[in-house]
């Protein structure tokens, strides 16, 4: 039998055909030499760009000292990790782990098991919302609730009941004595940038203190930095009970985390929960590298800066192209641009004019380029997106006409 020359790879991603062989900042040089600029940033992960040169040094230095060693042992560089990151939120304690998926089935876990060690297992219920998405393990996918992700895959898992996302009777409504806990992303980022009002938000928070219930935050994709904040409840005034950290903690090495106070926390006891690589030794280093770089005086000044220039003029190619876009949303360098074209084809104009982004729910495109991105750059990537537009405004004028 012969083998297809085709890619081993598992087929469930529908990759483009263009592959990278180093960048640099908010650029990538292709395997063919081209340069493209990324507003991508590896979906909201390479928060400082590519090859930012602490992150390098960190790794560099930690691969000649060890790899790994489990969490057998005692990990200095990882208490040290988790008290700067309970430094700077509300937590007592922090669990690593290596993907957001799992740092949200932590914060599931904790939501569990605080009403169980506090007598009360019946309360094992999460509330989530519409056009949420909170990653692709079973448990996750069922908090998430889309229908698109969960065929084929058996019945979903019990324990979530899903409202519309700012229906606060909805939210009342669904909670019961089984209820443990809401879970909220401060930003849908894969939902298509969508947010509920600020007052939604310390809604919850009210419900949750007036019930007994955790109040639960997915940051993976909204938290550091990302929204213009280190974290973007801190934009809401509103402070969860446990919150969820991945993408951007470790600059585009891979690690998660899930973040709890001391009360949420309780019952997660010796063997309740573990993670044989969660925490390793070159996770940890460039997490804290991460850490050094955005904890500088100016940092996020800098993001909100550039934020607020970024939506100055994507507003302006909107209104020049209300043929192919529609609105601005987003906060921080979190940013969608709705489209009235099919996203996808926007998405490809874009990689057409060297431009790299990523789609989401509602016919959105997600615009997320590194927070050390310079004024230069986003003028350089409204200039692409209006090239972009313009080829699309003209496909468009086309088909019309042969119609």
């Amino acid at each position: 039998m012969t083998k297809s020359a085709t890619s081993h790879l598992l087929p469930v991603f529908a990759r483009v055909d263009l592959g990278f062989e180093r960048g640099e900042g908010a650029w990538l040089v292709a395997t063919n030499g081209e340069r493209y600029l990324d507003f991508t940033s590896g979906v909201a992960v390479n928060a400082l760009g590519h090859a930012h040169p602490h992150l390098v040094a960190a790794l560099q230095e930690q691969a000649t000292k060890l790899w790994h060693m489990s969490n057998l042992f005692k990990s200095p560089d990882g208490e040290r990790l988790a008290a700067r990151l309970c430094e700077v939120s509300f937590a007592d304690f922090v669990f690593f782990a290596n993907s957001g998926a799992e740092a949200m089935e932590c914060a599931i876990k904790i939501t569990r098991k605080h009403h169980a060690a506090k007598g009360h297992p019946e309360r094992y219920r999460i509330i989530t919302f519409d056009g949420a998405f909170h990653g692709r393990t079973l448990a996750t996918l069922a908090a998430t609730g889309s229908a698109k992700y969960l065929e084929g895959f058996g019945p979903p898992m019990d324990g979530f009941d899903q409202v519309l996302l700012g229906d606060l009777d909805a939210v009342k409504k669904a909670i019961g004595p089984q209820t443990a806990g809401i879970l909220i992303e401060p930003l849908q980022g894969e939902g298509g940038v969508r947010a509920a009002p600020h007052a939604f938000f310390r809604a919850l928070r009210e419900l949750c203190d007036d019930n007994g219930l955790l109040l639960v935050f997915d940051e993976v994709q909204t938290g550091m930095g990302r929204t213009g904040e280190l974290f973007a409840h801190q934009r809401l005034g509103v402070t969860p009970d446990v919150m969820s950290l991945a993408k951007a903690l470790g600059g585009g090495f891979p690690i998660g985390a899930c973040l709890a106070t001391a009360d949420a926390a309780a019952g997660m006891t010796p063997g309740s929960h573990g993670s044989t690589f969660g925490g390793n030794p070159l996770a940890v280093a460039a997490a804290n590298a991460v850490l050094d770089v955005m904890l500088k005086p100016g940092f996020f000044d800098h993001v909100q800066k550039m934020s607020l220039l970024f939506k100055q003029k994507l507003a302006s190619v909107v209104d020049r192209h209300p043929d192919v876009l529609s609105e601005v949303r987003g906060e921080g360098l979190l940013i969608g641009v709705k489209a009235v074209v099919p996203s996808t084809d926007l998405v490809a104009a874009l990689r057409d004019q060297k431009l790299l982004t990523v789609g989401a729910g509602d016919n959105v495109v997600r615009l997320l380029p590194p927070l050390i991105v310079t004024e230069a750059e986003i003028e350089e990537g409204v200039q692409r997106l209006e090239r972009a537009c313009t080829a699309l405004s003209g496909d468009h004028s086309k088909r019309a006409a042969v119609l």
